[in-house]
């Protein structure tokens, strides 16, 4: 177990992507490599102390996702991008490490996993697949609608729709986040990424299977985290990753919901630490 002095330190660096791309990251503790996946509208300041409670046992890489925080960005956009980045993490690291990603994060982590990306397990907190018909999944027009209101400079109205119609946040909570200019201003920072979030996700929101060819990648101990807060539609989208994929089990945390890694990250860091030790 890392010493109080090696928890606590924490360093920034870079790695290269194969596109040129620099992605900034911090590394801390020791131990076996655990790369931190980030959901939308969110940084590495988001896992912060997810990532102090996983390096008592683990090297953990909590790094901003490309356009976000300190890391670079590129001209054009592809989810292949994305994948190439956690490659250049995971070789930084020595060549394999496990990943914990949430929301969009996950699938993002799913995605590099399926693509061959040498990952030793994963954990996933609450991949928002869309399932059933009849759960809600986001506006049909989602990609158009947000790419409208960035064309237009309108990055606030952006954060809005994406936190009401997607996420399904109370325009009440959104107001008074809007109170809030430090969050605010980070969250509007953010939203030029939204649309790489939407292209991870694919069309895996429309309410059908998910196709288990797109996943047949994927041949590694998994486990699906859910809270018991959250909307059904994440408990059947748990289950329906478990379907496909032999290696993989769901856990549902009790008072949890779809914030959790940054609100509860006490409750959710051991259900990672004891899946990632085996």
């Amino acid at each position: 177990m890392a010493t109080a002095r090696e928890q606590s330190a924490r360093a920034e660096a870079r790695v290269t992507s194969a596109d040129g791309t620099e992605i900034a990251f911090e590394q801390s503790g020791r131990g076996p490599a655990v790369v931190l996946v980030a959901s939308a509208l969110a940084d590495r300041t988001d896992t912060t102390k997810l990532a102090a409670l996983l390096a008592q046992h683990f090297t953990v890489i909590n790094y901003d996702r490309r356009g976000r925080g300190a890391s670079g960005d590129a001209n054009s956009y592809a989810p292949d991008r994305e994948i190439e980045d956690i490659a250049a993490l995971v070789e930084h690291v020595g060549g394999s490490a496990s990943l914990f990603g949430s929301s969009s994060g996950a699938v993002l982590a799913l995605r590099a996993a399926a693509a061959g990306v040498n990952v030793d397990r994963l954990a996933l907190y609450e991949p928002p697949f869309v399932v059933a018909e009849g759960d809600d999944g986001p506006p049909k027009d989602l990609a158009q609608q947000i790419t409208a209101l960035l064309a237009e400079g309108r990055h606030s109205d952006a954060v809005k729709y994406f936190m009401t119609r997607v996420q399904g946040m109370p325009g009440i909570a959104v107001f008074f986040m809007k109170l809030m200019p430090k969050i605010w201003t980070n969250l509007t920072k953010l939203a030029s990424t939204l649309p790489y979030d939407i292209a991870v996700m694919g069309d895996t929101q429309q309410g059908k299977p998910l196709e288990a060819e797109e996943w047949k990648g994927v041949a590694v101990p998994t486990r699906v985290l859910t809270g018991a807060k959250s909307p059904t539609a994440f408990q059947r989208a748990a289950l329906a990753v478990t379907e496909i994929l032999s290696q993989a089990d769901h856990r549902t945390l009790p008072g949890l919901n779809h914030g959790a890694v940054v609100m509860a990250p006490k409750k959710i860091a051991p259900q990672i630490i004891e899946f990632f030790k085996g």
